[in-house]
């Protein structure tokens, strides 16, 4: 089993900035893909970044891509996603998940979510 723990979340101006953290524990977390969606109120949860185990290969939703940055530090076990130029249309509930298979972009395709963490934009 793998625990995820969201934390960073809360309320911004558009064109502000956040970063949120992701705090893994239970299993090697470096032998873990990495991503980040979201899920805004009457939508499906959606897709925003992923990172492979190593930290070298990124990929981004085209809606985050040059706004977000996703990272990790496999000493900390933790994951990263740097909000910048945030629209309201980034408000949502934002979750981690770990994958053991690979990396991608499907919900199924991962294992493990955290909680999740708000995130609104005013505009």
């Amino acid at each position: 089993q793998v625990q995820l723990v969201e934390s960073g979340g809360g309320l911004v101006q558009a064109g502000g900035s956040l970063r949120l953290s992701c705090a893994a524990s239970g299993r090697t977390f470096s032998n873990y893909a990495m991503g980040w969606f979201r899920q805004a109120p009457g939508k499906e949860r959606e897709f925003v970044a992923t990172i492979d185990r190593s930290g070298t290969v990124t990929y981004y939703a085209d809606s985050v891509k040059g706004r977000f940055t996703i990272s990790r530090d496999n000493a900390k076990n933790t994951v990263y996603l740097q909000m910048n130029s945030l629209k309201p249309e980034d408000t949502a509930v934002y979750y981690c998940a770990a994958q053991s298979t690979g990396w991608g972009t499907k919900r199924y395709e991962y294992d493990y979510w955290g909680q999740g963490t708000q995130v609104t934009v005013s505009s």
